[in-house]
């Protein structure tokens, strides 16, 4: 039995490794966003600062352990057998919901995952145990700790507002004082403000999370320990800091030039890292190490029967080991260097608080539409209150600069200041949260606050306000989806665990190891499909070579989807194979989804291509012909689907050796059209309209034959729309793809006349 047990403390322990990694690739957005977004330092230099805070914060986090082991539920009154499965159930349900929020690149919470999982396993265990015994339900409430469960799920939803207020109201300030044209007003402030923002990270990451830390109980050499002196210090070790940094970086400044903004990033970056490590690391090797204490008490007691042993040491503070605290900071720092998920959701947030323009990943919605258009409202009636100079001065000071390319890497997604407002504010928010043993969501804030200073520096204008707060709101319904999945699955694997014996529990690892490994794949699958399409993406560096080998390659990429899409779509109708069917209509999606986006950046494009009017418009024509390429394929593949999914009748014999002949005509004008573009074979266009006025004579020829059926009552109304619809979509389709080839052809022309 002895030995069972061991190999669940293993088990906790190795899920503990998979949640670190999947959990630092979600939380790594929280510290890294900043730094990244603002481009403050290569990247190396910011992920070795990140690693350094991760591992000194870890050491900090002590004090939060308290909170996976009693802050949930009364531990008291489980046994040994039954905490295991609580334990047991959390960390399966972990790994797998948080796995899954990183493959769809979406920043959630890890704390709001770890408190539902606690909430939802014990009330299953809760339950089962309540039952056996011939309680009532009214009994839940001696196993659940319903006061400290209500308050941090209260702290954590306070945070929200808490922190997009105060992101909000310190950034305007901020920006008022230094507006986005700061060179000037930071010769004069900026040690200060350095000094201040130093400060301020000083003591809430020194003086409020040295509580609770590993180094709290640290003897000084007068006899004190580390946290009361520091407690007894306070105000000196402010006034100190403050001083000090002001005058160290106003020296610095005068003498090497130091970019006082760069260095409050770095630091904040370091800051926010050791915070989140030291408020988050609870979340991913809590519930182990308290598994792990429980199963050295159960040794202890000297053979007692893991269903009758008590767990009541489980309410005594107890430290965990700092080689423990460090091994999992370090398995935090491989993470976060080498995770490409974390990068992809660390993009989602970057994206929601870019100052420039671009690509929007998420669409409008009501709510979204009526919060701008009233707060344009409520705007237009203030700016009539207010005198004309106050108007002008403000208008000054919130005026944004441009930062470069939209598109363009290398280019800030917003400045230094907005950055370090966002490190510190973060920070301090953070720190005082784990002051105060509250297992704040590191995400709920620091994406809040991010949110509130995008707010205050008008990163949200007319013409991005809708999608923005659309995408913080699917961000935010994200962490509500988060703790309902949470609680209900951690609920259900906890219930089955306790009904189904020892047997469900490798079931669900099984489980937990397939899930992991099928979203693993679907991550590479789209970012292979993400570098794919950057390769067909206009540089600035772009020579005209490279410039029509990407047109070239956006237009053989059209061609070869389309004709795959048509084949696959109406042979599979015929077949009446719904499966492959599908497989059309992914096909389409994804060929509309390209056309959508190459339209979107049209402006951009065209921005990089050689100063001439006439090649910009016909690459403006390739771009739209695309689109009604993809529009034509949408509206006939989506009646095709329909007809199958509803069970209706398929085409009789004669219709489907019509479409059969008709799809390989289809593909011998794709095939001649590839030739022509691949090869630039632009004088047999006119061959190539010659085969297509052949195919638009057989869609009438098919057309006339419909009609004879019809009058001869052999097909009925749903049949004969469905077959006139995918004729009238194909010979659209054709005449859009001639109008493509000839813009193409002028385009590569044009193009290619600038460089002689």
């Amino acid at each position: 039995m002895e030995n069972f047990y061991l190999i669940l403390v293993v088990i906790l322990f190795a899920l503990a490794i998979s949640d670190l990694i999947v959990g630092v690739s979600n939380d790594a957005v929280n510290f890294l966003n900043s730094a990244l977004g603002s481009k403050a330092a290569p990247k190396w230099v910011i992920f070795l600062l990140a690693s350094l805070g991760v591992l000194v914060g870890a050491t900090f986090s002590n004090g939060m352990m308290e909170v996976a082991r009693k802050g949930i539920f009364h531990p008291d009154m489980f046994f040994f057998s039954e905490i295991m499965v609580i334990f047991l159930a959390v960390m399966i349900t972990d790994v797998i919901l948080l796995d899954m929020f990183n493959t769809f690149g979406m920043p959630t919470s890890t704390t709001v995952s770890i408190v539902f999982e606690l909430l939802g396993s014990a009330v299953a265990v809760s339950v089962v145990k309540i039952k056996a015994m011939g309680g009532t339900m009214l009994d839940l409430s001696n196993y659940i700790n319903s006061d400290k469960a209500l308050a941090i799920i209260t702290g954590i939803l306070l945070s929200v507002l808490i922190a997009f207020t105060v992101g909000a109201v310190v950034q305007y300030l901020t920006r008022l004082i230094f507006s986005f044209r700061y060179s000037k007003p930071l010769k004069y402030l900026g040690s200060a403000f350095g000094g201040l923002a130093i400060t301020a990270i000083t003591y809430f990451i020194l003086i409020k999370g040295i509580r609770g830390s590993a180094y709290s109980e640290y003897q000084m050499s007068n006899g004190e320990i580390m946290s009361d002196w520091v407690k007894h210090h306070t105000l000196t070790i402010l006034l100190y800091s403050f001083l000090g940094w002001t005058v160290v970086l106003q020296v610095l400044r005068l003498l090497f030039k130091l970019d006082i903004l760069k260095l409050i990033v770095l630091i904040g970056t370091f800051a926010l890292a050791m915070a989140f490590a030291g408020n988050d690391l609870v979340n991913f090797i809590g519930v182990p190490v308290a598994g792990f204490k429980s199963f050295q008490a159960w040794v202890a007691s000297g053979g007692l029967s893991p269903e009758t042993f008590t767990m009541e040491m489980l309410r005594d503070k107890s430290s965990t080991p700092v080689f423990m605290l460090l091994i999992s900071g370090l398995v935090m720092v491989v993470t976060l260097i080498t995770s490409k998920k974390a990068r992809a959701v660390t993009e989602t947030e970057i994206n929601l608080g870019r100052q420039s323009e671009g690509m929007e990943r998420f669409g409008s919605s009501l709510i979204a539409r009526l919060m701008v258009r009233s707060s344009l409202n409520f705007n237009n009636s203030i700016q009539k209150v207010l005198p004309g100079t106050v108007r002008n001065t403000l208008k000054e000071r919130f005026t944004p600069i441009s930062l470069g390319a939209a598109d363009d890497p290398e280019t800030p997604a917003f400045d230094k200041i907005r950055a370090s407002v966002n490190l510190v504010v973060a920070s301090i928010l953070i720190a005082i949260g784990t002051s105060l043993k509250l297992p704040l969501s590191t995400t709920y804030v620091t994406f809040m606050v991010a949110m509130g200073t995008s707010l205050s520096d008008r990163a949200w204008d007319r013409e991005s306000a809708v999608y923005r707060i659309s995408g913080v709101f699917a961000v935010i319904g994200g962490w509500f989806l988060t703790a309902i999945i949470a609680f209900t699955v951690s609920c259900l694997i906890a219930l089955l665990i306790s009904l189904g014996g020892k047997v469900m529990i490798f079931v669900f690892i099984a489980i937990a190891i397939f899930m992991v490994v099928r979203t693993h794949i679907m991550f590479k699958k789209r970012s292979v499909e993400k570098s794919t399409d950057e390769e067909e993406v206009f540089s600035e560096k772009d020579e005209v070579d490279k410039v029509i080998a990407k047109c070239n390659k956006q237009v053989v990429n059209s061609i070869l989807s389309a004709s795959k899409a048509y084949s696959v779509s109406v042979d599979s109708f015929l077949k009446e194979d719904r499966g492959h069917l599908k497989d059309g209509l992914e096909l389409k999606d994804e060929l509309n989804r390209k056309s959508k986006k190459q339209k979107s950046k049209v402006l951009n494009t065209l921005s990089k291509i050689e100063d001439n009017v006439d090649s910009g418009h016909f690459y403006v024509q390739v771009v739209d012909y695309q689109r009604e390429v993809a529009h034509s394929l949408n509206f006939t593949v989506e009646p095709l689907y329909e007809h199958i999914d509803n069970n209706h009748k398929p085409f009789t014999k004669e219709q489907s050796k019509e479409m059969r002949d008709l799809v390989v005509h289809i593909d011998e004008f794709m095939n001649f059209m590839l030739h022509i573009v691949k090869e630039n074979k632009f004088e047999e266009i006119d061959s190539l309209i010659v085969e297509r006025d052949k195919i638009v004579e057989l869609l009438v020829d098919l057309e006339k034959a419909q009609i004879k059926r019809i009058k001869g009552k052999l097909v009925n109304s749903r049949n004969s729309i469905l077959y006139f619809n995918t004729l009238t979509e194909t010979k659209n389709m054709l005449l859009h793809y001639i109008n493509l080839i000839k813009a193409y052809r002028d385009f590569i022309t044009l193009t290619k006349k600038q460089t002689k």
